[in-house]
């Protein structure tokens, strides 16, 4: 009877112990995800987490918000896998001073949004002596913003351009509308609101043809090449994202998502940010070298360390290659 008891609680041992290894086996990873933007750019995220595609990938995906600075340090100490962001001033500037993070995807491949004014300013040249908001130096809006300036042949030191730090967009609209600034880059969803009330949009900069690495995700080269499997999960799910966005029979949930994620009061208010979108994701999420090449330029003319960065050191494309044979996109 000993034998038996002794039998029977070994069986009883081991069915719970390939039970939790078999629990741990199909356990969802946890991957952090930060991201400083605020804006309809980041509607794959919104639209991934509400429609079950992380999950789908066993993934529990953490969508963090912050900064950009605070972002980049998140992924240097390794409180974060994955940036939700650009090729932007604090980007290639954390990476020239050390940070070896790389380009794994890319939703957009261009300059977009609006760059929004108050009633007065007219033309590009108006801008002079004004002072116009951002959310940091360096991060994504004031990226933006220096490229269209440059675009339209403006200089700040020059020309008399002071930046004021404010905030997101959601805040820089309200300084628009306070008539606390004179004007800011803005994602079309505030842009649209503000021109409701009035105010001018100077330029929508997607029609000016200006390179740039866009919305993208960035990950640590070490973290990459240790865990690929992960990181193919999450660009699986994000090309699902893409794929429901973009399909037109989506857009009342896309909507939804959009006005969830930017905490509008309206879902119509999601209106315009879509419309956007549709026409600024790429299926082929290929990391854009000629856009970050551009900023590089721009960048590097003051800065040695930017200037001596190469635009093929700074992606790893081997994951979308595979997406792509495989007929993903």
């Amino acid at each position: 009877m000993a034998a038996v008891r002794c039998l029977a609680f070994g069986l009883f041992l081991l069915i719970s112990i390939n039970s939790s290894v078999a629990e741990a086996a199909s356990a969802p990873a946890t991957v952090v995800i930060t991201f400083g933007s605020f804006s309809e750019r980041e509607t794959a995220l919104f639209v991934a987490q509400d429609q079950g595609f992380f999950p789908k990938h066993q993934l529990d995906v953490k969508l963090v918000r912050v900064s950009g600075p605070v972002a980049l340090a998140a992924l240097a100490g390794g409180d974060s896998q994955f940036y939700w962001g650009a090729a932007t001033g604090a980007t290639l500037g954390a990476i020239a001073a050390g940070l070896d993070a790389v380009f794994v995807a890319s939703l957009i491949h261009k300059l977009e949004g609006t760059f929004v004014v108050s009633p007065a300013i007219k033309s590009p040249m108006d801008l002079r002596g004004m002072t116009i908001g951002v959310q940091s130096i360096g991060g994504g809006i004031w990226m933006r913003t220096m490229l269209a300036l440059s675009h339209w042949g403006l200089d700040p030191k020059r020309d008399n351009i002071r930046f004021r730090i404010i905030g997101d967009e959601a805040v820089l609209a309200q300084a628009i509308a306070a008539r606390m600034i004179d004007g800011s880059y803005l994602g079309y969803t505030f842009g649209s609101l503000l021109e409701r009330q009035g105010f001018r949009i100077l330029a929508d900069l997607a029609k000016l043809g200006i390179p740039y690495q866009n919305t993208a995700l960035l990950g640590q080269r070490r973290f990459i090449h240790s865990s690929p499997d992960l990181v193919e999960r999450v660009l699986r799910a994000l090309v699902e994202a893409v794929g429901f966005v973009l399909e037109a029979a989506n857009k009342p949930l896309v909507m939804k998502s959009l006005a969830k994620g930017l905490r509008l009061p309206r879902v119509e208010d999601a209106s315009e940010g879509y419309e956007r979108v549709i026409n600024l994701y790429e299926r082929r999420i290929y990391p854009n070298v000629e856009g970050i090449r551009s900023t590089i330029g721009l960048l590097g003319t003051t800065n040695e360390n930017i200037r001596r960065l190469k635009a093929e050191d700074l992606i790893d494309d081997r994951f979308v290659k595979k997406l792509e044979q495989e007929g993903r996109f």
